[in-house]
Formats: C-alpha cells, structure tokens, sequence
C-alpha cells in the first residue's frame, strides 16, 4: 500500500511520476528499428557483429505496453526487477533514437511510496511491489542513479535529470533511513544485493533472504556511489540545498568503508560479520569501490592485482563472481558461486575506465566479449550468466535472457573492445583505438545528433591512425593509441 508510511519525505512528494497517467505508444519492431541503431563494423569478426544484432532483436521482441491497472505507467522490457532493468538500460541507450529503453525505470518511480521506499520487483499481472519495505529484500541494489546518470552521460537529456532527481533523491533517504546501522553502514541480503547465494553471511543465516547482522561492502559501496552521483545532478540541476547532507554521508561513509571493511593483508573490501571479524570472502562486488572512487592511492593497485591473478578473477572467462580460490568457487559457475555475469563485468570496466585503467579494462572486456560469442555461434543464444572456465553458459543459466546479456555485444564492445567514450553534454569524444583491424562505429548516437566513425586497418599498434568521420553535430574527437594523443575538431557534414 503506497498509502502506507512511516516518515514524511519532502522529496517523494514532488516525485511527477506519482501523478503520471499511463502511456501506450506503437512498439516499434527490430526490423522497423535497424536503421536507427549503431551499425558496429569489424572486419573480420562476422560473429561478434552478428551476436551484436541478435541482442537487439531480442530486446526489442521483450517490449511491452502496460495494462490498465497494472500501475505502470510507461513501455518496458520484460519482467521488472531493479537490478535487471538498471542494466538493461545501459545498453539499451545507445538505442534511444529508435526506443526509449530508460522509460522501463519510470514504472520504478511512478511505484514510489510516500516515504521514498521503491520495490526491487515489480508485475503487471500482480500490480503493487512484491515485499513488503522492511523485508531484508525487498528493495536493491542503489543503482538507479547511475543509471540515470550513464543515460545523460550518453543523451545529454536535462529535462529527464531534472525529472528523476527527486524519487532518486528520496529513494537515497528511505536507503539511509532502514537499511543502515547505527555508525552509518549499510546491509543488504543476497537477493537484495542481487548476488544471491554467494557465501557471505555467518553460519546460520539464510544466505537469500538475510542480513546476517553483518555489514554489507557493496551496499556501502553502492550508497556512496549514489550520493556522489546525486551530488553530481544537483550541481548540474541547481538543487544546492540537497549537497551536504549528501556530501556528509559520503565521507562519512567512505572512512568506515576503509577502516573496517579494507584489509592490509589481502588488499581487499570484505563484508563485516556482526563479531567484527572479516568474512574473507572475495566477492566481484567489493569492486563497487572503484566506481565510488574510495580506495586510497596507494592501495590502488594491489586491489587492481586480483583482477589480473588467474587464481582469482583472471580465469579463462573473466571476471568469475567469486575469486576462483574460495572453496566454494564452481567452475561450471553456480549461479553466483563463480558464474560469470555482464553486469557485474560492467560495473568493473567502468570502475577501471574511472581510474584510467585502460588496457587492464581492454583485455579482461576482450575476453569477455569472446567467450559470450563463442557461446552464442555454440547454442545460438545469449545467456543470464557463463562458466568462468569453460566454452559455456553456467550452470545454472537462462537462455534467451538478452536482459543485461546485451551489455557484452553492445556496451562492451562500443566502450572497452573499441574504446570509444561520449561525453555529448562537453561535445566530446574519447576513442582509445585498440584494434588494428578495420573498425568503428556508424550511426552512434551523440546527444541528438549522429557520427559515423572509422579506423582503417593498421598492421601493428603504433602505426599512424587513419581516422574517417561524419557528423551532423560538431564535437571533439580526442584520439588515444600507442601513447599518443591527439585531438581533432569536427563540424557538421565533415
């Protein structure tokens, strides 16, 4: 019951989706949509590009209209749980000339109780949230923001910043409100984490549905991510007034992180058990830190060197959710006991991509990339998560699960394979080129406008770049390969 609530929140309140009448729009097809979409070219790797256009199809089959008395409120992918759609959405906006995937998230605010709280699992055929607030799982993870953010980051769309501000806002306050304890740390559970049955809680806790007492690393991560995010849009908004509050907590919060969940001897962020002790479970989620920019300067590269170690997170499909030394790791991947899974990938490429990371993000996204092709010319699909060993999906997997699947073939590929990078709200883009086969992009997307942009061939790395472009909006292309940077102005019809 939305009606229901235990604090007033000033900023749920002014949330516009609350009032926001429902809207139907004609879906558009794949077939009607293809030209509108990034046309990737490589020469060479036919099935890449090919695994490239399945997910999009698959993704644009998964649109839906919502039904009257569902409470949504606008078009979705597919079922809708935050973690998922939240993931959907980052690749999905580099199709937002031909559908607004971003709108799934609005069916998350429009469900906004009057106290902040927003329910991780929403259903059209069962309207209304699928917990109740303070079941240990029923919201999570704090990762809608970045969302929002990564969507402007590539649309520049200020009118929807302005727009969501205020339920993330609130959603941001109900999360520090419940779902902390007394010093300010966050917990979580595994299916509020998203991760669920990674072997993190003390014995005698379920290691789904509970909180274990314990402090959770990624959900502190996650949290300090959002503040500095909301940070972010409220400078960008003139919403000064939300700053400190924001400011206070992640600096609060990001000392706790690094004097109690840090450990000198292993160079890693683990949970904290409700005795004090580390659990020492090495989780792909304690890489949260780099994109919540907390591990100090000279920690950070003995926590980078177990993304490299092939006893660890370097394994023959990076990166295993799990470090590949725990003895409960399963090579056949075991849902979160090892699988391999695009999100969290993602999540870590950018983190590495943050700190200027950008051959270790191009090698581990490379393999990434190989694996799920392969796997896809092997069974003709993609798949909710992959073996960290072996030539196939994990054990167990969803196929036909294009959901966050699609980041691998679409996202990773423009972003960590190419190395391409757009900033449309500073008119710029960065392309660290690292193939040296013929390559490159048409039809990105670049605020409202569009580039084409090429590579030609080269037979090594350090060969001089021979760079084609096509633009209808001017910008700046900043060119990086081989240690050499050069920047180079484009206008309209270049």
């Amino acid at each position: 019951n939305r009606e229901l609530t235990y604090a007033r929140n000033e900023a749920a309140e002014r949330n516009r989706f609350l009032s926001q009448s429902m809207n139907t729009v004609p879906l558009p097809t794949f077939e009607e949509s293809r030209n509108l979409l990034p046309q990737p070219v490589w020469d060479g790797q036919e099935s890449v590009i090919d695994c490239y256009w399945y997910a999009w199809k698959i993704a644009f089959s998964n649109l839906r209209n919502p039904r009257e008395g569902s409470g949504f409120v606008s078009p979705f992918n597919g079922f809708l749980f935050m973690w998922d759609s939240a993931f959907i959405t980052m690749f999905g906006r580099y199709g937002f000339h031909a559908f607004d995937f971003q709108q799934t998230l609005d069916n998350f605010y429009a469900s906004q109780h009057k106290d902040g709280f927003i329910c991780r699992e929403l259903c059209e055929s069962e309207p209304g949230g699928h917990f109740a607030r303070h079941d240990p799982s029923s919201t999570g993870p704090q990762i809608l923001t970045w969302s929002e953010w990564e969507h402007y980051s590539v649309t520049a769309d200020r009118d929807r910043l302005k727009k969501v501000f205020d339920p993330l806002l609130a959603y941001h306050q109900w999360m520090r409100l419940t779902r902390t304890w007394r010093d300010g740390t966050y917990w979580s559970s595994g299916w509020g984490c998203g991760m669920d049955n990674q072997p993190r809680l003390q014995e005698g806790y379920d290691v789904c549905f509970s909180h274990g007492h314990q402090v959770w690393a990624d959900a502190c991560l996650q949290a300090i991510l959002d503040a500095k995010l909301l940070i972010r849009m409220a400078e960008c908004l003139g919403r000064t007034e939300a700053i400190d509050g924001l400011k206070q907590e992640a600096e609060h919060l990001t000392e706790q992180v690094n004097s109690m969940l840090w450990s000198d001897e292993d160079a890693f962020y683990y949970d904290l058990w409700r005795d004090g002790t580390q659990n020492r479970v090495k989780s792909v989620g304690a890489y949260w830190a780099l994109l919540a920019d907390v591990v100090p300067d000279g920690k950070r590269k003995a926590f980078l060197s177990h993304l490299e170690n092939p006893t660890e997170f370097f394994t023959t499909h990076p990166i295993p959710s799990l470090s590949a030394d725990h003895p409960q790791y399963d090579p056949n991947g075991g849902y979160w006991l090892g699988g391999v899974w695009s999100p969290t990938n993602y999540m870590v490429l950018k983190g590495l991509e943050k700190h200027g990371e950008a051959a270790l993000a191009h090698r581990i996204a490379s393999r990434h990339l190989q694996a799920v092709t392969e796997v896809y010319r092997n069974t003709g699909t993609l798949w909710e998560n992959y073996s960290p060993e072996y030539p196939k999906q994990g054990t167990p997997a969803k196929d036909q699960f294009v959901g966050w699947t699609g980041l691998a073939p679409i996202s990773v590929l423009f972003e960590y394979v190419f190395g391409i990078h757009s900033d449309p709200v500073n008119k710029k883009i960065r392309w660290d080129v690292n193939c040296t086969e013929r390559h490159g992009i048409l039809n990105y997307p670049f605020g409202n406008g569009c580039v084409d942009l090429l590579c030609e061939k080269r037979t090594n790395c350090a060969e001089p770049l021979q760079i084609s472009v096509k633009t209808n909006v001017p910008f700046t292309l900043e060119l990086h390969w081989n240690g050499n940077i050069k920047a180079v102005k484009y206008g309209i019809d270049c």
